[in-house]
């Protein structure tokens, strides 16, 4: 016979999986997921290139990569695997590092928890549950912004971990080579998808800047030489990395 209490226990825990399972919903439709757009778009522009494309995908007019075509939808496979923010874990006073293992080469840096630290908690958190193992980095970007995209555990551009978290350390942000930036969606949208800044960049302040490279960025520049794979846009600037950039791992760890 169940015993009152264990009923209770039963309706809490049905309850909250109920909860859970609606925020994961509600962030499914409301996610643009995680590219470099809007102030990107406007400087490439300006630059007098094609724009980048809103979502993930380029544009699929050959003679005219101005045009956008619709962010594909995410693979379920690790997209959404979370239904919130992670509880903050880190000391916002203390240094942390990360590296990152790719089929290129390693790419190391520090993280920046006083000025970002929504940001590094979730990295720091991502990392130790080795959601980025095996992923690759799926954007490169060659002329007007010198930029290696990582992070989207489909390999799309449009994935990412299910929960939000905020932008920070805008005020008077800059894109010199060995940023370490988020990539985002809009204000406030930011989810696994960053970037590696591998040559001075001129962007608006909106994408949060959280770490500096310490070492690899060789690794990148020479990334970045190889080009891109134009893919269906036939753009040569801008796509997938002509040499992949296959994640083994990322790790994270304090000091």
């Amino acid at each position: 016979m169940v015993s009152s209490e264990q009923r209770r226990r039963e309706l809490a825990r049905e309850k909250y999986k109920r909860q859970m399972d609606a925020r994961v919903e509600a962030a499914a439709k409301r996610r643009k997921r995680n590219t470099l757009v809007g102030g990107i778009a406007a400087v490439v522009a300006l630059a007098g290139i094609g724009a980048l494309a809103t979502g993930c995908s380029f544009s699929d007019d050959k003679k005219d990569d101005k045009k956008a075509a619709a962010a594909p939808t995410p693979s379920p496979s690790k997209s959404g695997k979370y239904a919130a923010e992670p509880p903050m874990s880190i000391d916002a006073k203390a240094s942390y590092t990360a590296s990152m293992d790719t089929s290129a080469g390693k790419v190391t840096f520090t993280l920046d928890a006083a000025k970002a630290p929504h940001t590094v908690n979730s990295f720091v958190f991502l990392a130790g549950d080795h959601f980025w193992d095996n992923t690759k980095c799926h954007r490169l970007t060659t002329e007007g912004i010198f930029v290696l995209q990582c992070g989207d555990p489909t390999g799309t551009g449009s994935g990412g971990p299910g929960y939000e978290i905020p932008d920070e350390n805008l005020t008077g942000a800059t894109y010199p080579a060995g940023t370490v930036a988020m990539a985002n969606a809009g204000p406030n949208t930011n989810g696994s998808q960053f970037f590696l800044v591998y040559k001075d960049t001129q962007l608006p302040p909106n994408y949060t800047p959280f770490g500096k490279i310490t070492g690899g960025l060789d690794v990148l520049q020479k990334v970045a030489a190889a080009g891109v794979t134009p893919g269906a846009t036939g753009s040569t600037t801008d796509g997938a990395p002509a040499t992949p950039v296959n994640v083994a791992a990322i790790t994270a760890a304090k000091g």
